[in-house]
């Protein structure tokens, strides 16, 4: 009798886009991914950077304005192109089946390197920032630098457990807070336009004079408040009837994101005049004040702190998911492709990420971080719109279930504004020079991992 051998574990069946991990969320969480992954710190924390960059007051408004209008030309872009790939990976999707191994590479390489550290310290210092305000302590002050970081650091380290354990958890804690975050940034709106003492005249004061190069920086602020649109596009192999509900989900999405940004920005202006805000890097908090007094500053910092940790839920839900789809490709070791037995979450991907969103959180500054991530994600945000054009060149006849409204024109738009971004930060601001340095670097590692894993450099 031949000897018996344990049955080697069943993987997951590939349905017909060839993924594994099991289609769980529906429209409304699907929203909820992309409101909940954008809606976090930015809106509390970066309207203070972009006073400071536009001191005036028009001109302020405008800076979100046109980055709300690039963004839905991002999301309009990516709905066709989410649409076709409903893959895991999103826009290192996109990259590869638009232009090859090399740029989907750099991609996942510079978001395992900075990316999405980054953008998970940034959230997490904004949230570790209100919880001290909470309770009457000023982070701004040296002294509670290391307490900002260490608070920060456990909140990071709380969701990567909770994505860890399941999709559906991290979605239940995005979804609840997503519904509680914005009603409260929507009431704080209203609550500013009845119940505040502010003047209309803080919209047309004079300010200061604004610079070409410091209103391309501040446009960097305003995109990292407006990230997160993209990132459903990373859980779209996790997503019911895809080719339906993904583009749904990235429009509604974002255009509710830029209607409460415009909103609440409005309601901050009026409570607060500009040359003020730009010396209150909490805003929220004083915004509330200048309604309720001392108890709204309570308020806002417990609801900052939901909303922070959510986008943290929905960060580490997406973010993960790249390094995941880089490993399915070849791009990376092949055990962070395995799902966990038990969870079915790409396990080894979300520990990885989680880590080195610890590591950034315990060295760097909020600016520092929200910088670093908007210069390392935008030219790869950039070329994977580019390749609309291309897949509607080499691929007339692919199945696309949704098509690019305003296509020429929308796509143009979007990159010609992402070209106008990074090379005004590559000329104003030497520090930006550090992501870029990141993907170049990832060229040789490519060439490199081709080599020790396939004996080969063709690209």
């Amino acid at each position: 009798m031949p000897p018996t051998t344990a049955p080697e574990p069943s993987r997951p069946q590939a349905d017909q886009w060839g993924e594994r991990l099991p289609r769980r969320l529906g429209l409304l969480s699907a929203i909820a991914v992309v409101i909940g992954s954008t809606i976090g710190s930015g809106i509390y924390r970066t309207p203070a950077v972009i006073a400071q960059r536009v001191p005036e007051p028009l001109a302020m408004m405008g800076i979100w304005v046109l980055g709300g209008a690039l963004v839905l030309c991002g999301a309009l872009t990516y709905a066709e192109l989410a649409a076709m790939y409903p893959r895991s990976g999103g826009v290192l999707v996109f990259l590869r089946e638009g232009f090859g191994r090399l740029p989907a590479f750099l991609f996942g390489w510079t978001n395992l390197v900075i990316i999405r550290a980054s953008s998970l310290g940034a959230i997490a210092t904004v949230c570790a920032e209100y919880l001290l305000r909470s309770f009457g302590v000023n982070p701004e002050l040296p002294g509670n630098a290391d307490a900002v970081h260490y608070i920060a650091a456990a909140a990071i380290a709380f969701n990567t457990v909770v994505a860890y354990r399941g999709v559906n958890w991290s979605a239940m804690i995005v979804n609840i807070t997503t519904v509680s975050r914005y009603g409260a940034l929507a009431l704080l709106v209203v609550a500013a336009f009845v119940a505040g003492h502010g003047d209309f005249r803080h919209f047309v004061a004079p300010g200061g004079t604004v610079h070409v190069g410091l209103y391309g920086l501040a446009l960097v602020s305003v995109l990292w408040a407006y990230d997160g649109w993209g990132d459903l596009s990373y859980v779209s192999g996790e997503v019911k009837d895809p080719e339906r509900n993904l583009p749904r989900a990235l429009l509604l999405g974002t255009l509710g994101v830029v209607v409460i940004y415009l909103a609440a920005n409005a309601a901050y202006l009026y409570l607060i005049p500009i040359g003020q805000m730009a010396t209150s890097p909490l805003v929220a908090a004083d915004a509330a004040q200048a309604i309720l007094g001392r108890l709204g500053v309570g308020l806002v910092a417990v609801v900052v702190i939901i909303s922070t940790f959510g986008t943290l839920a929905g960060s580490m839900l997406t973010g993960p998911r790249i390094i995941y789809a880089m490993a399915e490709e070849g791009l990376f070791f092949k055990a962070v492709a395995r799902p966990h037995p038990r969870y079915k979450t790409p396990a080894t991907a979300i520990l990885l990420t989680g880590a080195l969103g610890v590591g950034f959180v315990l060295l760097r500054t909020f600016e520092q971080l929200a910088d670093a991530f908007v210069l390392g994600i935008w030219p790869f945000y950039a070329l994977a719109a580019a390749a609309v054009f291309v897949l509607r060149r080499t691929r007339p006849d692919a199945r696309r279930p949704v098509r690019t409204w305003g296509y020429p024109v929308v796509p143009i738009l979007f990159l010609a504004a992402a070209a106008f971004l990074l090379i005004n930060a590559l000329v104003s601001d030497r520090n930006s020079w550090i992501p870029f340095g990141v993907i170049v670097a990832g060229i040789p590692v490519y060439w490199v991992w081709r080599r020790s894993t396939r004996g080969t450099t063709e690209a």
